[in-house]
């Protein structure tokens, strides 16, 4: 059965992504940020034949934009929080288990996105925890069914991933590495005294 990885992304335009990061360290360094890490992460994980790679674009009108990855099947996110559009994710994709990551997580490698597959063997859910109490990483099996599992999230909260698994019911879950993202200078900062961009 097909394995689905879908990259949730913002088309990268000044003044749209990134908006924490840009107010400490300026539209354009932010903006070119967000660029050149969705294309490092689409080219890491895009050529992998272990599972299908979709983008999954906002704003809807982006979805032919030649500033997003080349090469790499797309979708339109939709309308509503982030909760409806992750669930509309899961809805629309052909059968098979789909693992949703972000587009800001610098740390991805294919391993991780194996291991969330994998752990989907054996579990209904997989997530991938932030240090923020967040998740850079939600996944489901789809089988027997689809859940719903972003009903009263409080979302860009600490409470994120508690209230995602509150949802959860009976479900089997599984767990990944811990990743954080890279939303304000400090963390951008802490990512480059590994990793030049």
């Amino acid at each position: 059965m097909q394995r689905h990885l879908v990259i949730f992304c913002k088309e990268p335009v000044a003044g749209r992504v990134k908006t924490r990061l840009a107010w400490e360290i300026g539209v354009v360094e932010a903006t070119r940020f967000q660029r050149v890490m969705l294309q490092r992460l689409v080219r890491r994980l895009r050529a992998d034949p272990r599972w299908r790679t979709w983008l999954a674009v906002a704003p809807d009108t982006a979805l032919a934009s030649p500033m997003l990855p080349a090469g790499t099947d797309r979708l339109a996110q939709g309308t509503g929080d982030l909760g409806q559009r992750m669930q509309r994710a899961f809805d629309i994709l052909p059968s098979g288990p789909v693992v949703i990551i972000g587009s800001d997580i610098p740390g991805i490698r294919a391993g991780h996105i194996a291991e969330a597959f994998a752990a989907l063997g054996r579990k209904d859910v997989v997530v991938g925890p932030a240090p923020d109490g967040g998740y850079w990483l939600i996944g489901q099996k789809r089988l027997p069914r689809i859940r719903r599992l972003f009903a009263d999230v409080r979302w860009s909260t600490a409470h994120a991933l508690a209230d995602t698994l509150a949802n959860v019911g009976d479900a089997r879950i599984g767990r990944v590495a811990q990743l954080d993202d890279v939303d304000t200078s400090t963390s951008l900062r802490r990512w480059r005294a590994g990793k030049s961009i």
